[in-house]
Order: C-alpha cells, then structure tokens, then sequence
C-alpha cells in the first residue's frame, strides 16, 4: 500500500508538471479533473472487494480515454516500446520468424531470408515444442513472440519437430538485429518497365526505393516505373518526402503540417539532387493505401508527376508525434493534419464530430473542395486520393478465403516441398500442373473447408423474414430448391475459382524457396492491376495524355457512410 501511495504522488507530480507546461488554456478544468481521477484511482485500490492489478487498471482507463478520441492516439507501456520501435524502424532484435497456432501446435510459417532461424535450418512448418525447456503447447502466438525476441547476441533454445519429422531437434539461435524490409521485392516487369513494391515507410524507405530504382535503371534500361503501394499503411511521413523527392526538383514543397500549437506547424521540402525528372511514373493504391503512402500518391498527383491507378484510397490526412513518458513509457498522439502540394487534406474522417454510437462519418460530399494540380487538373480534399485511372478491386472468393484461414494452403505447400525438394523453375514461371492443382482438390476435399455464400446469407435471412410474417410456409418449397441447387453449384467453386486458387497455392510453395520476395513475384502474372499499370507505363502518349487533360472530374461517389 506504502508503494500505492507513493507512486500515487509521483503519479500527481507527473500531472502537476504537464499543468505547469501545457498549453491549454482552461488550466483549472484539467487540474481538477487529474485530481479527481488520482482521487479515483487510488480508492478504487485501496477498497475494492477483490485484489486488483494496479498496472492494468491504468491501462485500460488510459486505452479507454484515447479510444474517445482517433485509433492513431496509442499509448504504449514500457513492455510494448519494442513493438513501437518495429514499427517506425522496422527493425527487432530476435530469431526472424514468423509464428502461428495451427491445431494447437505453435507453428513457424516464415522464417525471414538470411535470418538465424533460417541459418539454423528452421523451415515453414516447423513445430516449436519448447523455448529454453520450457514446454508451450499453453502459450499464445502473442506470448512465444515474446520469448523469441530479445537483446542481440543473446541466444535462445529452441526444441523443434520439423515438418515430417516425428523425432525433435535442440537447437541453439543467436538472436540479431532483424531489419523487415520495406521494398521486399523489385524487378523489371518487361524490358522496359520496372516495378518497386513498397510495404513500409520505417527510416530506410527511401534509401531501398532509391536502390531498387537506380539498379534497373543502370543494369536493366529501364524506362519507366510502376510503384506499388497498394496495402501499404503509412509509416514516417520524412521517408515519404524523401521518396517524392526522387522524382521531383530539389526544394519542391511535398507536404505541410498544420496543428494547434503553431509553433510545430512545418514545411516539408525536397533537400536532395532529384534521381529522375522525367522517366513517366504509375503510381498502384487501393483503399488501405493510407498516410505516408497518400503524401506520395498525392503528391506526385498534385505535382502532375505521376497518374494514379488503381482504388480510392483510406483517407487518413493525420499526422503523429511521439511523446516519452514517465517510467519508458511512451506516446503516439496525433498532433497536426498534413496537407499536399494543392493544398488540399486528405483526411476522409471527422473524429471532432463522432455520433452518439461512437461512429464516425465521412466527410460529406458537399463539404468537398476542388483544388488544382500544378497543371490545372481538378482534384478534391476529404476524401483520400482518387486515382486518375479507376480499377475497382475484385475482393477474395469466399472458397479461396477459407482455405487461406483454415491453412489448408500453407499444409499443401508444406506437403509439396516436403515431396518435391526443389522449385523447378523461377518463381515468375513457376505454375501448378494440372495434375497437381487436382491433387490438391482431392486433399481439400478431406478437409473441413465450409463457407456461407452471400446468396446463401440471404436465403437464409429471407427465411428469417418468411418466418416472421407467417409465410414460410407458401414458399418452403421454392427455398428448399434453391438451397440445394446452391450446394450443388458450390462443389463446382473449385473449378469456378481455380486462377485464384492455383495463385495462392503457387505463392506458398514459392515462398518455401524465395521466401517473401518469390512470394511476390510469383504472383505478378495473376494480377490485373499490374497488368495494366504495366501497360499504362509502357504507354508514354498516354501518360502525358492523362497529365494534361484538364477537366472536372466526378466528384467522391457518396461517402456519408458510419465507420
């Protein structure tokens, strides 16, 4: 209790320093509300009828209190400042491997090329039976994690079975420095045209970028890029500027960020010599493209610099500061919102104004704005960056979803490497043969792989609704026809959704051997997006064609929709 009290009193001491330096201006408002909230927390630890966590109770009022607020305002204890660390620097100290429960087994699903797990012989599908003796059939994906990561140098005693193998192995990893990188694979995607994927924005986005262009461009000729960032969230919003500064003069504005407190308001600039001025650029997002993925998409839009493909993206115009705390705590707090070259915030959400529900609306079509671009095209704030070239994304089957999640795909793949030993070709070229294909049916086919269609949902709630208004019954036989010749069409989906399938199915037989980068370009072939970013970029009139044209636009299709 002793202890209680006095972390209590520098609890209060913390708060009566963050008064003494705040700039709000309702000083009392804050002051007395800390107070009560000590006042509080202390009674409620002192009296309460069972033992309480003192640690936890504070978390859950803190992720409470920032939850009112935006899902970028984060609070993280000092046991999870590591996590923070990965995902700004994308680096970690541990074995470089990825983990999942399957069937209540702790299972290795990745191990990172040029890991120490992978130097230790560990393979996709390995089981790890215990961690430093220390047996885990009761621990979580989360928890193993945990025991993996740790100080570089420092080693860890890993009992694993690997995949086919009844027998287990010890084996001794030194834990290094794991650095995830953000463009996991690039390449040419003919003579002419290079591609860059980018996955991250952590503190070598920009330098990776920068590599990967300049490589195909001296050993390749490459003469023009596609740079993919689509489901690439965001990161740094420096690396961001840096990577528009690659193809745009020195000094050129690319983003300014505007808060509350004026005095961090700032402009964010190009400070290096340009890579290229002039290779014509394609630019791939989708609606998870978000933050400092949108500062380069839009950028480069505004600038006329590049033509945008692809899906509207997420719309998140906000921008984080990271604030230390007491006792190596930390902060993410959003502190301004980013505005681009036109002017123009893409910031799709209005947090200030939440629903009663908790709810969040989009800004509203009428409240849009047009800007200009520095060529005259007309583009709009509010709502993320809209792409010049429109390609709605076609979203997973529902059968290829459920085998993904109930790792019916990650066991065949272990099955075929574990039967063939080799890839029998590049990762682009490598193809299912049809034999294979069915003998993966035939697998699946023993396996748990159910799923609901979404006509079968809606039989199911006209059912409902029948039922409800008593008229069931004058229909029963109508829907008992249709929900059998729904099932019966089902054991066609096989067939119906075999691209898609084969897709998956070669992406993780690649991944075995090329890992993250083969995973991607085995997949090159299949994507349709890609397919025509790729023949955008090889069309230079038409790049230059879609830059000039100055036109309204279509506004934002409707966006007052809850989130």
């Amino acid at each position: 209790m002793r202890k209680l009290k006095i972390s209590l009193v520098i609890f209060t001491s913390v708060c009566a320093g963050f008064i003494g330096s705040s700039f709000t201006e309702d000083y009392f408002e804050v002051s007395k509300n800390l107070d009560i909230f000590a006042t509080l927390y202390r009674e409620l630890n002192i009296y309460y009828v069972d033992e309480t966590k003192p640690g936890d109770l504070m978390k859950k009022g803190i992720d409470a209190m920032l939850e009112s607020l935006d899902p970028y305002t984060v609070y993280y204890p000092e046991s999870d400042i590591e996590e923070y660390k990965f995902m700004t620097t994308g680096q970690y100290a541990g074995i470089g491997a990825a983990v999942r429960e399957i069937d209540n087994k702790m299972v290795i699903t990745e191990p990172y090329e040029g890991s120490p797990a992978q130097k230790a012989g560990i393979k996709a599908g390995d089981i790890i039976v215990a961690v430093n003796g220390t047996k885990i059939d009761t621990k979580k994906s989360e928890d193993i994690s945990k025991y993996l990561k740790g100080q570089p140098g420092s080693s860890v005693k890993l009992t694993v079975q690997h995949y086919g193998d009844s027998k287990t192995v010890d084996l001794t990893i030194i834990r290094e420095e794991i650095k995830v990188k953000d463009v996991p694979y690039s390449g040419m995607l003919n003579n002419e045209v290079g591609y860059i994927k980018l996955t991250g924005f952590t503190q070598e986005a920009a330098k990776e970028v920068k590599e990967a262009f300049l490589k195909m461009k001296t050993e390749k000729n490459c003469k023009s890029i596609v740079l993919d960032l689509r489901g690439n969230g965001g990161g740094l919003l420096q690396q961001a500027v840096d990577i528009v500064n690659l193809f745009t003069e020195k000094g050129q504005i690319v983003a300014t960020t505007k808060g509350k407190i004026k005095e961090w308001d700032a402009t964010f600039k190009g400070v290096n010599n340009p890579q290229d001025l002039a290779i014509p650029l394609v630019v791939l997002v989708d609606r998870n493209s978000a933050s400092a993925s949108e500062v380069v998409s839009g950028a480069l839009q505004d600038l006329d610099r590049a033509v945008i493909i692809g899906e509207r993206t997420y719309g998140k115009g906000l921008v984080q500061q990271t604030r230390n705390l007491s006792y190596n705590s930390a902060m993410k707090v959003t502190v301004a919102k980013y505005y681009i070259p036109s002017g123009r915030c893409i910031q799709a959400l209005d947090y200030s104004n939440k629903e009663q529900d908790g709810s969040v609306l989009k800004v509203p079509d009428s409240l849009t704005t047009a800007f200009k671009t520095k060529g005259g095209r007309i583009v709009y704030d509010g709502a993320g960056i809209m792409p010049d070239v429109q390609i709605p994304n076609e979203s997973m089957s529902n059968i290829a979803y459920t085998l993904l999640i109930k790792n019916h795909i990650f066991e065949y793949a272990n099955m075929f490497v574990l039967k063939n030993g080799t890839l029998r070709s590049t990762p682009r070229d490598f193809s299912l043969t049809d034999k294979e294909y069915e003998d993966f049916v035939a697998y699946a086919k023993q396996k748990d792989y159910s799923y609901e269609t979404e006509t079968e949902h809606d039989l199911d709630e006209l059912k409902k609704s029948a039922e409800k208004d008593k008229q069931f019954d004058d229909i029963k036989m109508q829907y008992e026809a249709l929900k059998s010749k729904m099932q019966e069409s089902k054991k066609d989906d096989f067939n119906k959704f075999r691209t898609e399938i084969k897709r998956l199915l070669e992406q993780e037989i690649v991944s075995r051997f090329h890992y993250e980068s083969g995973r991607l370009e085995a997949g090159i072939k299949y994507d349709p997006e890609i397919a025509e970013a790729l023949k955008l970029a090889a069309d230079n009139e038409r790049i230059k064609t879609i830059l000039l044209k100055i036109e309204k636009p279509t506004r934002p299709f409707n966006q007052n929709k809850k989130f």
